[in-house]
């Protein structure tokens, strides 16, 4: 599959993303070769760029390739609103593979709609994991917008009558609920994304890119207060027993380092960094000076603040540092 070229061969980007070890499509796994894994490629250090698009036929192709640098500026001049023509080298393409993994909701134009190509030797085409009932997708996907709109999540739940460095716990079960689903244009299959009930944010767009995955949707439940890390039996303070399981699988990591990616750290601020951490059916959203947030399969759609207390400061601390940057 040629990404570029004069007939139906020619592939006409319409996105990227990034799949290495410090960032990937969350919503396809909670580390980095289980991401890889899932389009059936090899996880190496450097990882890869993902570039969909479209062939002349209009079917959906995902080019895998080992220019990462090249996407990464795609993706910062499309943030930016800038124009960026995306047009890797064949001679850095890795996989082509049939399909897109993850909802795409633009197609370009002048080729018919977007279609499955037929079916290759290497098996059915790829599609989006299924986001249309809560489970492992939509509870990364809930993690990623809680980490991209901190500042959001974080007003809201200090308008419920939290102060900003709450460190009680009163057993609640969590803050907003998390999405309904909701179809982009363009993608024919559903995600989910929180929202809180502060004003909507406006969809993410660059230059006509834009990923299901940052559409907002969602109902609210009741305001709940911060829980509180300890180390007392479930009951004594009223925390949550799936946000105890959590914190303990995260201190776990410190003793037994997790495979590339179920820690990850972003800069959110001088000296302040932002962590996502995963683990088989949790996944923690954390600022290293504030607060922390929680999901868990076992409860659809909730969000479960983790107040700072004595010793989360300390978990995050050393989390950070074994935590995988981006370049």
């Amino acid at each position: 599959m040629p990404v570029s070229a004069t007939d139906d061969e020619a592939l006409f980007v319409l996105t990227a993303a990034m799949l290495t070890p410090a960032q990937f499509p969350g919503v396809l796994a909670d580390d980095y070769p289980a991401a890889c894994a899932e389009l059936g490629l090899d996880p190496v250090d450097d990882g890869y760029g993902l570039v969909f698009g479209q062939d002349g036929t209009g079917a959906r192709w995902t080019v895998a390739i080992s220019d990462t640098a090249l996407v990464a500026c795609a993706l910062a001049a499309w943030d930016c609103g800038l124009e960026y023509d995306l047009s890797p080298d064949e001679r850095s393409v890795v996989a082509a593979l049939p399909g897109w993994p993850l909802p795409v909701a633009v197609a370009a134009p002048g080729v018919p709609d977007p279609h499955d190509p037929p079916e290759t030797e290497g098996g059915p085409p790829l599609s989006p994991p299924d986001t249309t009932t809560w489970g492992p997708a939509q509870r990364r996907l809930g993690a990623d917008e809680i980490a991209l709109r901190w500042r959001i999540w974080r007003e809201q739940l200090e308008a419920g009558g939290e102060s900003e460095a709450s460190d009680e716990a009163d057993g609640s079960g969590g803050a907003d609920a998390l999405p309904e689903t909701g179809a982009p244009d363009g993608a024919d299959q559903e995600s989910t994304a929180p929202k809180s009930t502060a004003p909507e944010p406006a969809n993410q767009e660059t230059a006509g890119q834009k990923t299901a995955d940052q559409e907002p949707a969602g109902q609210k439940t009741a305001e709940k207060k911060p829980e509180e890390p300890s180390g007392e039996e479930t009951g004594a303070n009223g925390i949550h027993p799936g946000v105890r399981r959590a914190l303990q699988a995260a201190r776990e990591y410190l003793r037994t380092p997790p495979p590339p990616g179920r820690i990850r750290s972003t800069a959110a601020g001088e000296g302040v960094r932002t962590l996502r951490v995963d683990g088989e059916d949790w996944s923690l959203v954390a600022r290293t000076d504030d607060i922390a947030f929680v999901l868990l399969d076992e409860e659809p759609g909730e969000v479960l603040p983790v107040g700072r207390g004595p010793e989360l400061p300390g978990l995050l601390e050393a989390l950070e540092k074994l935590a995988v940057r981006p370049a």
